[in-house]
């Protein structure tokens, strides 16, 4: 990491197409501060040394403060949540004391009784006297009762619905709740739906939302997902997500729950696929603002990536001519470019031709598959970078496509039981003194295979593989490497600050994404960072580095923020999974390393009385609330 706080402009970047974007948050941190100065030393009477018991009693008190801290530093906030985890000793006089971390109302399940004590907390939005620990644990007070009263507003709805079964009556129960609630037809028929899906198909999710665990569009989210499933296979993908989907972002729920579907019901997930493509449409609508939108619906995935990046090489080309604007500014022109047959770059720059992008553009993207799919053993969901899970079929239809041209890049990573990758290899063409192509399979196999190069196999797994792949190109040689780092070995270190080339691209296999538990950056848009500063004595190594986006990035070197990183990812990691890979691969699904937290007020202080006669000593200790 630099020794200077990274600007905030990251410039122009590899690739344009900057993804899961959140525009609220681009405000925030416009600028690393300074560090604060050390506090001044408090000055004392010469009161008399402290006794072996005070001093005992004093070394309680931190280490139960300090599990307290651990305990608030590792998530969300709320009943069953890691952040709520233990109780914070010490005694505070503010009116919000009962929402500290770990305390009564902190960990008391949305209701109207939470309600009524978050009002009476803080009269007229008044906050005088209370910590920002406990001002964490009012709003997430009240973000459980806004879902609690969700809940019970979708139980109505879905009890109207019930008390309506007839067809005559059925068709316009949508009216009578558009009506009374002041909404849409549209509107009032999702909310229709919704509540009945969580009623007979999710009750879990109905009961996380009655309690607060997860919000009312989360259980959209799931709602939505498993749509098309039965009863059982409807729980058994709600099962899949449930007990992380309420620390889950809503990206990666719909990611994670996407998955969970295909998993439970991989031929649904297909033809709920092929049916969604017979309603592709172009739709437009008005922007608040008075401009106006465009979008292709229920296209294509491999053909939205292709037209994606066709895009950004015309963006790219815009700029080269000396076409002024942001990133998503050229390639919205760029887009309309492309639609309107028209060329906007600057007088004198155009060659002779309008467009220097050939007719056959192909686009690059990045695809994860399990192998025993691509070999047909098995139908697990594919990942397509940028899009999400893909069923098996499709999965197969797009590596088979890549497998013919001769410039598709293959990687395997290999992970234990648990989903955390512990190998990995890249692939490269077979030697032609050594090639032995045995031609086209037999019919109905998908042309797929992975077996040693030699008879016994390499030892451990590790060594040398051969992958084969359908079409002319010769077999593929795949040396796997370990790159645990529990404990480091330290052999894809770099000598300097940079990462080389494969350090870089391992470091992206362990992370697809930032490293922030609430960002969804790819990977390879991102800084490559340094946990503990180079400067500082870090190693550029996997076990110091990793991929963090511009904003996360100034967010760690904020005095006020600090990073731990787990080098095993077994030390409370907190994110959920991500997937990983750079090319073809092997599914990987390793766990976020990365716990970061914020320095808040102190929420209370612990009063110790010695046993002899004198003044009390109060013991302060800072509070960690993690984001």
């Amino acid at each position: 990491m630099p020794a200077s706080p990274v600007p905030a402009d990251p410039g122009w970047d590899e690739d344009l197409a900057w993804l899961d974007r959140d525009p609220e948050r681009e405000y925030w941190l416009d600028r690393a501060r300074e560090h604060d100065g050390p506090p001044e030393q408090e000055e004392y009477e010469d009161y008399a040394p402290l006794t072996e018991q005070e001093l005992a009693e004093i070394s309680d008190a931190a280490a139960d403060e300090l599990l307290a801290v651990e305990a608030a530093s590792t998530g969300r906030r709320g009943p069953g949540q890691p952040g709520s985890a233990r109780v914070f000793p010490g005694e505070s006089s503010s009116p919000a004391a009962a929402f500290g971390p770990g305390m009564v109302f902190d960990v008391l399940p949305g209701c109207a009784q939470l309600a009524v004590a978050a009002d009476a907390a803080a009269e007229d939005d008044g906050f005088a006297g209370v910590s920002e620990a406990e001002l964490v644990g009012l709003m997430c007070a009240w973000d459980r009762v806004e879902a609690h009263a969700a809940a019970r507003k979708l139980a109505a709805v879905a009890e109207l619905d019930r008390r309506n079964p007839g067809p005559e009556d059925a068709e316009f129960t949508a009216d009578q709740v558009a009506c009374a609630l002041g909404e849409s037809r549209f509107r009032a028929d999702e909310l229709i739906g919704t509540a009945g899906h969580l009623d007979t198909h999710l009750p879990g999710t109905r009961a996380a939302l009655r309690d607060g665990t997860v919000s009312l569009g989360k259980a959209r989210i799931i709602s939505a997902a498993t749509g098309l499933l039965d009863p059982g296979e409807a729980a058994a993908a709600e099962a899949g997500v449930l007990d992380r989907a309420g620390r889950l972002t809503p990206g990666s729920l719909r990611a994670a729950i996407a998955r969970a579907v295909v998993e439970t019901a991989p031929k649904k997930a297909k033809e709920r696929r092929e049916t969604a493509e017979r309603f592709a449409r172009v739709e437009r609508w008005a922007e608040d603002s008075g401009n106006a939108s465009l979008a292709g619906r229920e296209l294509p995935p491999a053909e939205v990536l292709a037209a994606d990046e066709r895009i950004t090489a015309r963006a790219r080309e815009l700029k080269a001519a000396g076409l002024e604007g942001s990133t998503d500014e050229l390639r919205a022109r760029a887009y309309l470019d492309l639609l309107l047959g028209q060329d906007s770059r600057p007088a004198g720059s155009r060659p002779g031709q309008p467009c220097a992008i050939p007719a056959g553009f192909a686009g690059r993207a990045t695809l994860t598959v399990p192998l025993a799919t691509l070999a047909g053993l098995a139908d697990r969901p594919g990942e397509l970078a940028g899009l999400g899970p893909v069923d098996p079929w499709l999965a197969r239809d797009l590596a088979t496509a890549a497998a013919r041209n001769p410039k598709t890049t293959w990687c395997l990573t290999v992970t234990d039981n648990q989903g955390h990758a512990i190998a990995h290899g890249c692939a490269r063409p077979e030697p032609k003194s050594h090639r032995k192509r045995a031609g086209p399979g037999p019919p109905g196999e998908t042309g797929f295979s992975f077996t040693p190069v030699s008879r016994d196999g390499p030892p451990g797994g590790y060594g040398t593989w051969r992958l084969r792949t359908p079409g002319p190109g010769p077999d593929l040689i795949v040396t796997i490497d370990p790159i645990t780092t529990d404990p480091c070995d330290h052999r894809h270190q770099a000598k300097g600050h940079d990462p080389g080339a494969r350090l870089r691209h391992l470091s992206q296999v362990r992370h697809s994404t930032c490293t922030s538990p609430v960002c969804r950056r790819p990977a390879a848009q991102c800084d490559h960072e340094h946990n503990t500063p180079y400067e500082a004595g870090g190693r550029t190594c996997l076990c110091n580095t990793g991929p963090k986006c511009r904003h996360d990035h100034r967010l760690k070197q904020h005095p006020k923020w600090k990073v731990d990183q787990l080098p095993g990812g077994k030390c409370g990691s907190y994110c959920p999974p991500v997937h990983a890979v750079d090319g073809l691969s092997g599914s990987v699904v390793v766990p976020a390393v990365i716990r970061l937290r914020h320095l808040a007020s102190v929420s209370g202080v612990r009063v110790i009385q010695s046993r002899a006669p004198g003044p009390r000593r109060v013991v302060r200790m800072p509070s960690l609330i993690q984001v």
